[in-house]
């Protein structure tokens, strides 16, 4: 592991890590820069770009870029786009790297090798990185590593990212670059056709044959698994059955913890309330920030527990097989099999969801992709549910070892994957008049271990951006909902509680009639409002609401106050909203920004409104007649 850069040190060259997907480059950069890095967007794309600075151990800085993975400079996909463009400087020529450090594989070298050999035609600064060597050795792979450098004309050194002492040999490597290291001159560059890359392969095999041996039966523990983990019935039993386990864990998992938290924020606000004499400032912080705020972070232990499940899928390898498993199910209803990684990242936030649509080639499932990610369950939809459930359906086991409540939260799960199915499959059938989605192509990755130290870095980084949208967002909104609680002040003499004669109230009972029908009285029509800036703060907005109106214990005790004021009808409706209900404006945004224009960002808002409308509509005068 690198030393931390000195304050104030110049950075004498710039490092990009490209590869092909599925070869380690995010965790070697992890390991690389550790917390220091950054992460933002390339100029005019929703494209993640990571940097962070790189100290070798002769104290040299470098910076070191994450470019997203792809398989040629062609740019099939957006993502591939955006890599081309950098390598090549066409998006910001002053970024153009002085260094391309090839990350590939050492257990699947062949495609990983085309992509070197056509990189190496810029005429660029370059240098091969083996990762994984670990694994490939472990395989019995034989990789001439000299007879491998003098092919492809550059140096070539190992690296297993997920160990601490696996990156000697690279920094080593890098010191030899960085000496007055300069960005070359890029060679004239056209797309390669089809004859050219076949000659490319070509060539790589050849290659291949003279610098690797393999071993002559695979990895056993690989084979192992995926016949069980690929089979097409009991595959898709152990993806439900995780999914399953994934959803009883957010709910039950998390509640000590969650009972933690909350009661931090109750002896704050006690603390608070002993401190500051009653009036308008004591209000404002106990009944905006504290009571608005808290009732979004107490569902933190929940959202981590998910972030902590994706991730560590993600790093043991079973994305990929789960894509490839769901491929047949998702292509019934229109969706092509690369759709289900971004659907499955958007479990966590829509936003990373649509963005990672990008590694989809066709433009129509691409869209098809962008439109139905807002319907999976995101985190910010678990603060709505929790609360809801805890104050409507009883915490009791069903058959001896589930948790009702854990239940419900899975069908709200499923519900949300069935209605994103159903959509695409409309869209499909409707609007869509292109060829068929071609066949589903899908490198699957070898089994590791998930690195502890990438796993938690990456935890963070999600967690921190919930914690900033919090104390921004959320807390904005939180002011402005008290303001319009708790003004004008009530009249000399008023017999009904101040937040009746509010802006809050005058604006609800405005919208109460539009719904009136989904049984949401003029309370929940406040808490919708603010929620089209982020779907928790509907929560938190009841929060403020009740508090205003009830005091400090209706806010703590919001879920039984739901219970006692809402019909068990308006609580199921109120969860059928949020099914459906596109309140994210950031989503809105993102899905404005992918597709180029307003025309899909509105059309989404549209649909998903309408579906949320008549889903509240139908289930509040079902369950009003049932229950």
């Amino acid at each position: 592991m690198s030393a931390i850069p000195q304050a104030g040190s110049a950075v004498v060259a710039r490092v990009a890590l490209v590869g092909t997907p599925n070869s380690g480059k995010t965790a070697l950069f992890n390991r690389l820069t550790g917390s220091r890095q950054k992460v933002a967007n390339y100029p005019g794309v929703t494209v993640e770009r990571k940097s962070g600075p790189l100290a070798l151990p002769s104290g040299t800085r470098l910076q070191l870029f994450d470019l997203p993975g792809t398989y040629s400079l062609r740019g099939r996909s957006p993502d591939e786009v955006v890599t081309r463009d950098v390598i090549l400087g066409r998006r910001d020529a002053s970024a153009l790297p002085d260094v391309l450090a090839c990350v590939v594989d050492a257990t699947n070298l062949r495609v990983a090798l085309r992509l070197v050999l056509e990189l190496k035609r810029l005429g660029r600064r370059m240098l091969l990185v083996l990762n994984m060597s670990d694994i490939a050795k472990r395989r019995g792979v034989i990789i001439d590593e000299a007879r491998l450098a003098a092919e492809l004309g550059m140096p070539v050194v190992t690296s297993v990212a997920v160990r601490k002492d696996g990156t000697e040999g690279l920094l080593a490597a890098l010191e030899g670059f960085s000496n007055g290291a300069q960005a070359q001159a890029v060679a004239e560059w056209s797309e390669p056709g089809a004859a050219e890359l076949r000659a490319l392969q070509r060539e790589a095999d050849r290659i291949l044959a003279a610098a690797v041996s393999a071993a002559p039966k695979p990895d056993t523990l690989t084979t192992r698994l995926d016949a069980v983990l690929l089979h097409p019935v009991a595959g898709l039993l152990i993806l439900l059955a995780m999914l399953f386990v994934m959803f009883q864990a957010v709910f039950t998992g998390a509640k000590p913890l969650m009972d933690v938290i909350s009661g931090g924020f109750e002896a704050l606000g006690g603390h608070v309330a002993g401190v500051l004499p009653p009036g308008l400032l004591l209000s404002f912080l106990q009944d905006g920030v504290i009571a608005g705020i808290g009732s979004v972070l107490v569902f933190l232990p929940q959202i981590m527990i998910l972030f902590l499940f994706i991730l560590l899928l993600e790093d043991f390898g079973y994305m990929a097989r789960a894509a490839f498993l769901m491929d047949r199910i998702m292509g019934g209803a229109g969706l092509h099999g690369r759709a289900f990684i971004p659907l499955l990242s958007s479990f966590a936030c829509a936003i990373p969801g649509i963005m990672a649509t990008r590694v989809i080639d066709q433009r129509r499932d691409r869209l098809t992709t962008i439109m139905v990610a807002p319907l999976m369950t995101c985190s910010a939809r678990i603060p709505v549910y929790t609360l809801i459930i805890s104050a409507f359906i009883p915490s009791r086991e069903v058959g001896g070892l589930f948790n009702l409540q854990g239940l419900v939260m899975f069908g709200l799960y499923a519900a949300g994957i069935a209605s994103a199915l159903l959509v695409s499959f409309v869209a499909n059938h409707m609007l869509w008049n292109e060829n068929p989605t071609p066949p589903f192509m899908l490198e699957l990755p070898d089994y590791k271990v998930p690195g502890l130290g990438s796993v938690l870095l990456n935890l963070w980084q999600r967690l921190k951006a919930f914690l900033y949208r919090a104390g921004t967002t959320i807390f904005s909104m939180m002011v402005l909902i008290w303001f319009l609680a708790s003004f004008p002040r009530p009249p000399a003499g008023a017999e009904h509680p101040a937040i009746d004669y509010s802006l809050a109230a005058a604006i609800g009972r405005f919208i109460e009639p539009a719904l009136a029908p989904l049984g949401f009285n003029w309370q929940i029509g406040v808490a919708l409002i603010p929620g089209m800036a982020a779907r928790e703060v509907s929560v938190a907005a009841l929060g403020t609401v009740y508090a205003v109106a009830g005091g400090r214990e209706a806010s703590e005790q919001i879920g039984q106050t739901l219970a006692q004021q809402w019909s068990l009808a308006t609580g199921l409706a109120f969860l059928a909203w949020f099914i459906f209900a596109p309140q994210c404006a950031s989503t809105l945004a993102v899905i404005r920004r992918e597709t180029g224009g307003w025309r899909w960002m509105l059309a989404a808002f549209a649909y998903m409104f309408a579906l949320a409308y008549l889903a509240a509509f139908i289930t509040f005068q079902v369950a009003s007649r049932v229950l």
